[in-house]
């Protein structure tokens, strides 16, 4: 207080004013669009490439040796069309939508990792929520249809060659290490690493295949695995293959497991 005189205040009666509390620092609203089959969000780009419906043969054909027995037997799948990522979604494009990167090996250009299918369902959800769009995992038709070349198919044991080294990294070539994306050729319609670098996640539940002629299929209906695809810079060649088949709990996460994205059109 000045004191009980008041002529002896060096305020005059004035008091300095308090200053207020600093306002929380609120983190800027991210941005996101979707045109031209070009995903941003925020000051990142993610390409997807457009895939014409058709009818394939799917599993264990002739050009795959060595088939394990969950690739069989062979059955005739019909697709509509759809958008699918030129590349595994990249460590950059986790970060700008979910604001942390959970990977084991950092890289903005590599394929982000350590993701559970249930993490992501998150991200998809987050992705969706910003675009006004309905971007999800691709069905594992989708995805062995895309990795085969859809429609261009030239019908090769991995995905855009039946020689591994062209189109992917594995146990071989990798140097025991994930790459960044698009480091090797692309398959025929222009869309990388569908074979190497990391697995990716597929919507599907794991089951058993059928015989019969589908359309659309979207898997088991229900079970206790989801499928994942693509073989990684971890393992050998042979689990590159575009028909390969692999599978694990939807809450677990791995140091070779990432996604790509796909969008119905």
């Amino acid at each position: 207080t000045c004191g009980k005189v008041i002529s002896q205040c060096r305020h005059k009666g004035k008091h300095p004013k308090t200053k207020p509390a600093p306002k929380p620092k609120t983190k800027p609203r991210v941005t996101a669009s979707y045109q031209n089959e070009v995903l941003r969000v925020g000051n990142v780009s993610y390409r997807m490439k457009y895939v014409s419906g058709g009818t394939f043969t799917m599993g264990a054909t002739s050009e795959m040796t060595e088939p394990w027995e969950n690739e069989k037997p062979t059955h005739q799948v019909t697709l509509s069309s759809y958008y699918i990522g030129e590349t595994e979604v990249t460590q950059a494009l986790w970060k700008a939508v979910m604001g942390s990167n959970p990977s084991d090996d950092k890289g903005y250009d590599h394929p982000v990792e350590q993701v559970s299918w249930n993490d992501c369902q998150t991200f998809i959800s987050k992705l969706n929520a910003l675009t006004g769009k309905n971007f999800r995992l691709p069905t594992e038709a989708e995805w062995e249809f895309a990795a085969r070349g859809g429609n261009q198919s030239r019908h090769t044991q991995y995905s855009g060659s039946s020689r591994i080294d062209d189109v992917a990294w594995n146990r071989g070539n990798s140097g025991d290490k994930m790459h960044p994306v698009k480091t090797k050729q692309p398959n025929e319609l222009g869309i990388y690493d569908m074979s190497g670098n990391v697995w990716e996640w597929c919507q599907d539940w794991n089951g058993d295949y059928s015989s019969y002629a589908q359309t659309n299929p979207t898997g088991a209906s229900s079970g206790s695995h989801r499928v994942y695809r693509g073989g990684s810079w971890f393992y050998p060649p042979r689990l590159c293959r575009s028909s390969f088949r692999r599978y694990g709990m939807p809450e677990v996460s791995y140091r070779t497991l990432g996604l790509r994205l796909v969008l119905s059109q």
